[in-house]
Parts: C-alpha cells; structure tokens; sequence
C-alpha cells in the first residue's frame, strides 16, 4: 500500500484535532518545542491583554526570578534614596553629617532598605511631614510588595510540574513482525506518577498543498498505572498507519511533527499534571533500537539514565 493510500485509510478512521488548527501553513518549523513550549507567536494584541504577570514569575527561570526580585529591591531603594536626598538629609535625625554627598546618598539608601523591610534599627528616624510621608509610604510598599514576593516563591514551589524526561531521539525499529516508531520516557525524581497516559499525534503536510493533518496514532500501550522505570512508548506501523510504507525522505518532504502529550497524577502534589515534547524527522532514527537500561544492583533495581539515548544497530523487517 502507498503511502498517500494508507493516509487516506487512516483518516477515515482516526482523525485529531489537536487545537493547532487543522488548516495550517506549510513550511519546516515545529509546533511543540522540545521543552514543551508552543512554538506559537501572538502578533497585534495590546499589552494589557497580553501580560500576565503571575505566569511569566511563575514559569520564568529561578535566575531571572531571583535576579528580577534583586534588582527591584535595589531600585526601589535608590529611588527612595533619592526622594530623601532631594527632601534634606536633615529631615532624617541621626544621620551623619559629615562626608559628601555619596556618602549622604548611601546613608539615605540604607535608611530606605532599613524602612522598606520595617526592620529599622532606630540610629535614623524620619523628621517632619515630609519625611514621614515618604517613609510611611515606603513602608507600606515594602509590606505590599513582600508580600507579593512571597507569594510568588511559594506558588514556584507548589506549582506541579511533571519531572518527564524524553529521549532526545524517536527510533524506527523492528517491532514484532512489522516495524514500530518507539522513543523512550523516565521519571528523573522520586516524587510517583500514577494513571500515566500518553498520546502522540502526527502532524503531516499534504502533497502539493499549504494544509496540514493531524492523526492521532495507535500505541500498543497508552497508559500505566505506575512509571517507576523506563517506558518505551511504541506505535506499531500496520498497514492502517500513516507511516506505512513511509521513509526518510517522506517524512521530511512532509515536514513531519509527532507530537507527545503525557497526562498523570502526581503523588506529591496530588494534582494531575502534563508534560509535552516532540520529534522531527531530523531526531528520528531509522533502523536503530534502543538499548536495555536495567539493572540489578543487590536488591535494588536499576536505572541509567545518561543510557536514555543508547541505541544500536537493528535491521528493519521488510
């Protein structure tokens, strides 16, 4: 059976809609990123409907979360330093009067970091209206904003997150009598996942034509109960696949995108959570099997997980 044959078959019975459209531009890019991310990019929406400020600290790395929350607070504080020089060091007792004005300005600085946390450690006070105003407005923005940080902090901590790693490789090998696309997924942590469920879809570009279908593919297993090991997730290619009979060379043609979804339950935090990925065919490889990752050390059972990636030589059937 033709490649363009077996498609055909296979879309009448299993068609997916994968929310990404099912009418989409051709070319050679890649819906889902490796990391998961949507390579999808939003053009002429105003920025008060795009920000989200709660997702982007949430989800942004810890050393822009962690270097955002130094910079404001050392921003914050020489603004306020400055509002103080520009009111009169002498409108703060206790400051020191000698020295120039960086060393006024640094006095100030500490005053306001002193203010901002309502550490103070009374050597400096404000003095009149004035000064009183800015430092009881400060403080008030320092409770605020504290507070706001903390926040932030505990939700990065308690956000579930599915600790899924995935070969960096998908593999055509001999599966049975015929031939099955396989890649291979591990939970890294300690933390349990229980009802894991996968699909992958396949995304593929008509012949002479800007349209792309998504098929949903048939796994020989979809879901575990438990993933303390290693899992190969394997789609036999059968007659009714839409690889059937496909190569290398058609896949790429057909910019090709397998699209993995992971859904489970997470023990810890006991929220279901999602973990996403994908392949190219340029991460694909054919007539390869993956190696055996388990062994037994006395009376544990163990992984390799650097082995996630090995495969070796594996004739495909005919």
């Amino acid at each position: 059976m033709s490649p363009k044959k077996a498609t055909e078959k296979y879309t009448e019975k299993k068609y997916n809609d994968l929310g990404l459209g099912v009418k989409e531009t051709s070319g050679v890019y890649r819906t889902l990123n490796k990391d998961g991310t949507f390579n999808v990019r939003k053009i002429n929406v105003s920025f008060l409907e795009r920000v989200n400020f709660f997702h982007t600290l949430v989800s942004m790395p810890w050393p822009r979360f962690l270097g955002g929350i130094l910079l404001g607070y050392f921003a914050v504080n020489i603004v306020f330093a400055s509002i103080y020089m520009l009111i009169g060091v002498e409108n703060l007792t206790g400051m020191k009067q000698i020295g120039g004005t960086f060393e006024q300005f640094m006095e100030a600085f500490f005053f306001s970091a002193q203010t901002i946390t309502t550490l103070g450690y009374g050597r400096v006070a404000p003095l009149g209206l004035m000064a009183n105003i800015v430092a009881a407005t400060e403080s008030m923005l320092g409770l605020l904003s504290f507070a706001l940080a903390t926040g932030m902090l505990y939700g990065r901590f308690s956000k579930p997150k599915a600790t899924v790693k995935y070969s960096a490789h998908a593999v055509i090998a001999p599966y049975q009598d015929i031939n099955g696309f396989m890649f291979r997924v591990v939970n890294v942590q300690e933390n349990q996942l229980l009802e894991v469920e996968v699909t992958v879809s396949l995304s593929l570009r008509r012949e002479q034509s800007e349209l792309r279908d998504f098929f949903s593919l048939e796994l020989e297993r979809s879901k575990v109960v438990f993933l303390p090991s290693v899992w190969t997730v394997v789609h036999p290619i059968s007659d009714t696949s839409p690889l059937h009979a496909c190569t290398a060379e058609d896949l790429e043609e057909k910019d090709a995108e397998f699209i993995v979804t992971i859904k489970a339950f997470d023990e810890s935090f006991s929220q279901t959570v999602y973990s996403r990925s994908s392949y190219k065919p340029a991460e694909i490889k054919w007539g390869q099997k993956f190696a055996y990752l388990v062994t037994y050390e006395k009376d544990k059972i163990a992984i390799d997980i650097e082995r996630l990636d090995e495969t070796y030589d594996a004739p495909l059937n005919s």
